[in-house]
C-alpha cells in the first residue's frame, strides 16, 4: 500500500527545525546570522566569478595567468566553466582541450594538480 509523503514528514521539533537529523546527523545547525553571512558570501563570489567569465570574454584577462594563479574565489570554480568563458572556445574544443590534458569536466581550479595546470596551459598558449 503506497504512503502518502504527508505522512513521511516529521513533526517539527521544539525550536520550530526540522525533526530530521541534518547530514549524517554530523553537520551542526547554523544560526541564522551563520546563514545569511554564507549567503551574502556565495553571492559576493557569484558576482566576482561573473565579472570575471565578462573579462574573459572581452579579452581583458588572460585564461593563462587565471590558471597559474588563481584568486581565492575561482578555487572551486569547474575548469570547464571558465574555459568556455574564453573566446573562442565551445562546448566541443573545451572538451577536447579537457581530453588532451586528462582533466575532468567536472575539476576545479583549486583542485588541479601542478601538472594538470602547467599542460593545460602549455595547451592554451599553443
Amino acid at each position: 500500500m503506497p504512503v502518502a509523503p504527508e505522512s513521511l514528514a516529521q513533526a517539527p521539533t521544539e525550536t520550530g527545525g526540522d525533526a530530521r537529523p541534518a547530514q549524517g546527523g554530523l553537520t551542526p545547525e547554523r544560526s541564522l546570522a551563520q546563514r545569511m553571512e554564507a549567503l551574502k558570501r556565495a553571492n559576493e563570489i557569484r558576482t566576482q566569478r561573473a565579472r570575471l567569465k565578462r573579462d574573459l570574454k572581452g579579452g581583458r584577462i588572460q585564461i593563462h595567468g587565471l590558471l597559474l594563479d588563481p584568486p581565492d574565489y575561482v578555487a572551486t570554480a569547474k575548469v570547464f566553466d571558465l574555459l568556455l568563458a574564453v573566446p573562442k572556445y565551445g562546448r566541443v574544443k573545451v572538451n577536447r582541450v579537457l581530453n588532451h590534458c586528462r582533466i575532468s569536466p567536472s575539476k576545479t581550479i583549486g583542485g588541479l594538480s601542478e601538472r594538470q595546470r602547467n599542460e593545460l596551459v602549455s595547451y592554451l598558449t599553443r
